[in-house]
């Protein structure tokens, strides 16, 4: 039977770590949406520079894409998550919602939000799809991560992707540690490029499932709570410090929303850290032209990536790259309005200003 406008939204949550595929997954479950519906998709990315908007962005006006940068929507961001998505729903109407937290986020946090007075009477909550690269899972830093593991923990389906790239026996590997979760997947699939099937979102399924791991980011939530509050006489020592919080959680968006003077040559620069992982996001005029060559030698030689995403206009042509870790791909963009990248690290020995540095070299004079 249809869904019908005014009941609650069908709602489904895309988790995996970075690099995992969830933008591409996204994508690609749009252009499989019925022609009927309004879509709302919303996009939290841990750095600052919006890039998944770019990337998902749809010309459909049935699409809406909303997007907070700067942080986890389960911990850091979730004093602003609440109220954007709210305004994001009722600015947008959907017929299905589709969140994608950062994939540095706890789901069982997001779920909590969704799942609370505040959202139960609009959100119908069904299926959660996880995707995971193979070769994370190899990763023992990865394989032990809390966060990590809950991902996979909650999710009623699990993707493996990249197949095409790894080798079977890493993907058997994978797929058997998987398979070891309890209460076990209601399925497992393996795919490439993000491919999944939109039935997938609607499948019901009765298990119950609970986090491992609960408390994985209680201590950070516990902190900002503290910050927000004065003690009892009446200082507000902690209160500073989510001031800053906000101010660079909207530093990106807000700096737009006032037209913050963007010039050829010059690009905004917002950096961001936390979690144990250091982002740096650039802004460049839609006037700046790369040389598409010197670019992507560039990007594909920064050493110690995490997660690299850009989009840039180039001589010809507009084109997106994608860089995890020691994958990297390249495919031409629609979007058009300037060019922009976030880099993510798990160091913080990279040093910011020489990177710019090299990046305007790139820029055709």
């Amino acid at each position: 039977m249809p869904w019908k406008r005014g009941e609650r939204i069908p709602t489904n949550l895309i988790v995996g770590f970075l690099g995992a595929g969830k933008t591409t997954a996204i994508a690609n479950l749009i252009e499989q949406r019925p022609q009927a519906e309004h879509w709302s998709i919303f996009v939290n990315e841990f750095g600052t520079v919006s890039i998944d908007q770019a990337l998902v962005e749809s010309n459909l006006k049935e699409v809406a894409v909303e997007e907070l940068g700067g942080g986890c929507v389960c911990c850091t961001m979730s004093f602003a998550f609440k109220p954007l998505l709210a305004q994001f729903i009722r600015r947008s109407k959907p017929d299905r919602l589709i969140l994608e937290p950062s994939g540095i986020s706890h789901p069982a946090n997001v779920v909590d939000i969704l799942r609370s007075e505040d959202f139960a009477g609009a959100i119908d909550l069904r299926n959660i799809i996880c995707l995971i690269d193979p070769k994370d899972f190899d990763d023992p830093r990865r394989r032990n991560s809390e966060v990590f593991q809950d991902q996979v923990q909650l999710a009623d389906i699990v993707v493996i992707n990249w197949t095409e790239s790894r080798p079977r026996e890493q993907i058997d590997r994978c797929l058997e540690w998987i398979a070891s979760f309890n209460p076990p997947k209601q399925i497992i699939l393996e795919t490439n490029f993000g491919a999944i099937d939109s039935h997938l979102l609607d499948i019901e399924f009765t298990t119950i499932r609970f986090p491992l791991f609960a408390e994985a980011h209680a201590r950070l939530k516990e902190a900002l709570t503290q910050a927000g509050t004065r003690t009892e006489e009446g200082t507000a020592e902690p209160l500073e410090t989510l001031n800053v919080l906000r101010q660079t959680a909207g530093n990106y968006q807000e700096n737009f929303k006032k037209d913050l003077k963007l010039e050829p040559g010059r690009p905004l620069r917002f950096p961001n850290e936390g979690t144990g992982f250091h982002a740096c996001g650039w802004v460049f005029h839609v006037d700046d032209v790369f040389d598409r060559n010197r670019l992507f030698d560039l990007l594909g030689a920064v050493r110690d990536v995490v997660r690299l995403k850009g989009v840039f206009r180039c001589e010809s042509d507009w084109w997106v790259i994608n860089r995890t870790r020691g994958a990297i791909d390249f495919s031409k963009s629609t979007y058009r309005r300037d060019s922009r990248l976030e880099i993510i690290f798990e160091s913080d020995l990279l040093n910011w200003d020489y990177l710019e540095e090299s990046l305007m070299l790139c820029i055709k004079q």
